[in-house]
């Protein structure tokens, strides 16, 4: 085993529920049915929104970035037969800041995709993994923890 394996042990609770510790020593709840938590599928999807993020946002730091508030939007379409791997799946960044550069946008997903996200990097063996960015200017009003986001530059990548 190299120094960047992971482990997982998963105790059954009941149903399709499992409770999982990970090595790291954080624990969760999966339900295969997504009666009683999430889903292991929909768990694939967060690690996504999870990992590309964190690498789009650790870069747009280091580029000088003036990022109000982030999120990550992930959306992915199975096959109908087993095993029902994803097949397509769209992530959407949506970045609000001041004067955020849409080029530093694009350049900080253009890194996570061909370089940083291994979630990424594993999904794209069975999935076409599409990535678009919207870019909302902060108003006064939304640095201040209140109101919306004024105008939106929106594109694929």
């Amino acid at each position: 085993m190299t120094s960047y394996a992971k482990n997982a042990v998963a105790v059954w609770q009941a149903g399709t529920a499992f409770t999982v510790r990970a090595g790291s020593g954080h624990t969760l709840l999966t339900d295969g049915s997504a009666q009683i938590a999430a889903s292991p599928m929909e768990l694939i999807l967060a690690g996504l929104a999870g990992c590309a993020g964190a690498d789009v946002i650790d870069i747009l730091r280091k580029k000088r970035q003036n990022v109000t508030a982030f999120e990550v939007r992930v959306h992915g379409d199975r096959c109908v037969e087993h095993p029902r791997v994803y097949t397509e799946i769209e992530i959407v960044f949506v970045v609000t800041g001041h004067q955020v550069d849409a080029d530093a946008v694009r350049r900080a997903i253009e890194l996570s995709e061909a370089k940083y996200c291994s979630v990424s990097a594993m999904l794209r063996h069975t999935a076409q993994v599409n990535c678009r960015y919207e870019i909302h200017a902060a108003d006064a009003t939304a640095a201040q923890g209140g109101g919306a986001a004024g105008p939106t530059k929106e594109a694929s990548i």
